[in-house]
């Protein structure tokens, strides 16, 4: 996974075991194999911009896909605050509704 998250961890890790003898580690990440599902909808391009930083897109695929709108924009205010998410509020409405459309109870509407 290239997420910044696991990227912290990893390198956590490291510091708390580096050898006493002063070596230097190497640790090489697998490629990131998740996509996010491709759409027209503008809330796609919005997750790969905001989302793809911090976790990977299999970590969406995994949620409940009966998961309602309501469901949706808790978890992307969640990711925000408290999280500390870097992206504007303004585009939490767009991301939602991508969310929704293509992993959530709305996918049908969408022809997904």
């Amino acid at each position: 996974m290239k997420s910044a998250m696991l990227i912290g961890m990893v390198v956590a890790i490291a510091a708390v075991t580096e050898p006493s003898n002063g070596q230097q580690r190497t640790i090489t990440l697998p490629n990131e194999t998740a996509t996010y599902v491709a759409s027209q909808l503008p809330g796609y391009q919005l997750v790969q911009r905001n989302c793809a930083g911090c976790h990977s897109a299999h970590y969406v695929a995994m949620q409940p896909p009966s998961s309602p709108r309501a469901w949706w924009d808790a978890t992307v205010k969640k990711m925000k605050k408290p999280f500390g998410a870097p992206f504007p509020d303004d585009d939490i409405a767009a991301m939602v509704d991508y969310l929704v459309k293509t992993y959530g109870a709305e996918r049908t509407a969408a022809g997904g």
